[in-house]
């Protein structure tokens, strides 16, 4: 029988109030919103809080996807169907709306969130991959106030964030918005909803004919794999074609380290990369030139 560890629980009325209860908590609290990751954990002792504070009523304070300015800001409490169904975002990074179409199934993307996905930390998730991708960061906030972290250095491991142990806590995402761009999101999975065998995200900006930046993030590869310097210097200044996209496919299967698992072997695993990288990599293309919706 799966029966958690005794813990304290109390739900959070504002951002400042969680902060209050996490420090109170003195490094053994944890936050749960939707609860998808965390209560599994739980249920394993896994993980073992001794305090579970509930953020859910703070989805109108930190549930909402809007442009200000140059970047979108996303809410941590953003839902994942919100994240499905946003026209705004799915127009400036469609790459969100490919995610989201093979995330888990509508009962977990009814109430889990953007911010639980990202604090998780876990080397298979989706988003992950997405924010890193595009060149998103993170704002913090803790009792001393807040900074903003970029998302190639708000994972420090497997189960590992920026987000410190004992009083902070993730309050939006911000993605910079540019012209010409072009994003998609390629993923194998066993069954529809299922953690990713292998997934790929691409994200591209162009001038006339030519790429001026580009990123691929992977997921469920091994870890460290969400950003990819030496794709990023392949693609700047390159003219797109399909040797560009097998040989970013080929520098994205050599620099990752997947494990042999009930998901596939390790070289199965690193093709997958190399054919999904090539894939997405091609439809960012064809949607930043407006060939592809």
């Amino acid at each position: 029988m799966q029966v958690p560890a005794p813990f304290e629980y109390e739900r959070a009325t504002s951002v400042d109030h969680a902060i209050a209860l996490l420090t109170r908590a003195d490094g053994e609290g944890r936050l749960i919103a939707g609860g998808h990751s965390l209560l599994p954990m739980m249920k394993l002792r896994l993980a073992t809080p001794e305090y579970l504070i509930d953020i859910n009523d703070l989805e109108s304070e930190l549930g909402y996807v809007r442009r200000v300015g140059d970047d979108i800001h996303i809410g941590a409490m953003t839902r994942h169907r919100v994240l499905l169904e946003s026209d705004e975002l799915a127009e400036a990074f469609p790459i969100f709306r490919d995610a989201e179409r093979v995330i888990a199934d509508p009962v977990v993307r009814n109430r889990g969130t953007l911010g639980g996905s990202l604090c998780q930390a876990d080397p298979s998730e989706d988003l992950s991959a997405v924010c890193t991708t595009l060149d998103a960061s993170c704002l913090i906030k803790g009792e001393d106030g807040e900074r903003l972290v970029p998302m190639r250095e708000f994972h420090r491991g497997p189960y590992e964030t920026a987000v410190g142990d004992a009083a902070e806590m993730l309050l939006e995402v911000r993605i910079p918005v540019r012209a010409h761009a072009g994003s998609a999101y390629e993923k194998v999975e066993r069954r529809a909803g299922d953690w990713a065998v292998v997934s790929a995200g691409a994200a591209v900006w162009m001038d006339g004919g030519t790429i001026v930046d580009g990123r691929v993030g992977l997921a469920a590869v091994g870890p460290n794999t969400t950003s990819i310097d030496d794709v990023s210097a392949a693609l700047q200044g390159a003219t797109p074609s399909r040797e560009l996209f097998d040989r970013v496919g080929d520098i994205a299967a050599r620099n990752c380290r997947p494990s042999t698992d009930q998901r596939g072997s390790a070289d199965y695993k690193t093709h997958l990369a190399k054919v999904l990288s090539s894939r997405a990599l091609a439809r960012s293309v064809s949607r930043a030139l407006g060939q592809e919706a």
